[in-house]
């Protein structure tokens, strides 16, 4: 038995508060928002998060950050835009000896950091371990086997991880390319964007199986530039994270995706759907793609549409009609850069 924390009342983190109380752990949620503290205490549901869940009332949820103070582990469940701002608010109450898991997915604006740097800045004497992969909280919270994985520096904390959160139900295994497994687990969300524009304009099959392919290449390429390992994008934080991203309804990235292939403006459908990790994801890795000299189409097409105003009917032709290329070119292409 531990005692875990979380830090956000989202979704993904009351779906893990869930799974740990089920492990047998001690939980507490710190939540800024009081609103939804009042109405988990007085359902035991939170329906805006986690619809038709029960949470069960053994886990604390409150709003005092001091009961972070005795936790062996921190779950970071903030969306990325906010993770600095929560993780400094809280960061005098939690030891050095904590050690902190980034559920988060995306990049820094501005800085362009990945989720784990920014963590590891606000808490520079603790172990940060990333913890991604194909698993929606809505599933999470209802038991369904879901398989994921965590990676860190430190291998030590990356196997305490593991054996604190793995069940029969969630099974995690254990990576040390902690750039790649946020790389993909990141970029995911912007090809899902783009699956849920081709859904909203009634394209096929055909359609979205080539955009997740090729969108799994490009992911593969800013990884490698950004010093991730190749083979990772073909595990769980890779092509597997990709494909429940961008084919199931949970998505959110996807369903934004889909208002916007309909003719919602960009923001609007950002606005219905709430947290889009995708869009701002799409503008972050198309400035650094330009910064690193990596080719991404899909995604340079996706910011086009999202802030840019080009319509969405007009991006597969463009992307249908560039120049032709040979497939193995590039897997010769990244396989070299792997190797420098």
């Amino acid at each position: 038995m531990a005692n875990i924390g979380i830090l956000g009342s989202g979704g993904f983190g009351l779906a893990l508060a869930i799974h740990c109380v089920d492990n047998g752990h001690n939980v507490c949620v710190w939540s800024k928002f009081r609103d939804e503290v009042d109405t988990i205490k007085r359902t035991g549901q939170l329906a805006s998060k986690l619809a038709g869940v029960n949470i069960p009332k053994e886990i604390n949820v409150t709003t005092d950050k001091n009961t972070l103070k005795n936790c062996e582990v921190v779950l970071v469940g903030i969306p990325s835009s906010f993770v600095r701002d929560v993780c400094m608010e809280v960061k005098d109450c939690i030891s050095k000896d904590t050690i902190i898991v980034s559920l988060a997915k995306g990049f820094e604006e501005g800085s362009y950091k990945r989720m784990s740097e920014v963590v590891g800045e606000c808490f520079p004497k603790n172990k940060i371990v990333v913890l991604t992969g194909p698993s929606h909280a809505e599933e999470v919270a209802r038991k369904i086997p879901t398989t994921v994985v965590c990676a860190s520096d430190d291998g030590n904390s990356a196997l305490k991880v593991q054996k604190l959160l793995s069940s029969g139900n969630f099974r995690i295994y254990v990576n040390d390319d902690v750039i790649g497994c946020e790389v993909g687990g990141s970029l995911k969300n912007i090809i899902a964007l783009a699956a849920g524009v081709c859904d909203g304009l009634e394209l096929g099959d055909n359609t979205k199986a080539a955009l997740m392919t090729r969108g799994i290449s490009e992911i593969s390429r800013l990884g490698i530039a950004m010093g991730a390992k190749v083979e990772t994008f073909a595990g769980l934080s890779g092509i597997g994270d990709l494909i429940v991203t961008c084919t199931s309804m949970h998505s959110r990235n996807r369903r934004a995706g889909i208002l916007i292939g309909k003719g919602t403006s960009p923001a609007d459908a950002v606005r219905q759907i709430g947290t889009v990790e995708g869009y701002i994801c799409t503008k972050n890795a198309y400035e650094i793609s330009q910064k690193l000299g990596v080719e991404m189409p899909i995604t340079e097409q996706l910011y086009n549409v999202l802030y840019k105003g080009s319509p969405a009917s007009g991006t597969i032709s463009n992307l249908m009609t560039r120049p032709v290329s040979k497939e193995k070119h590039e897997s010769a292409y990244l396989s070299y850069i792997n190797k420098k």
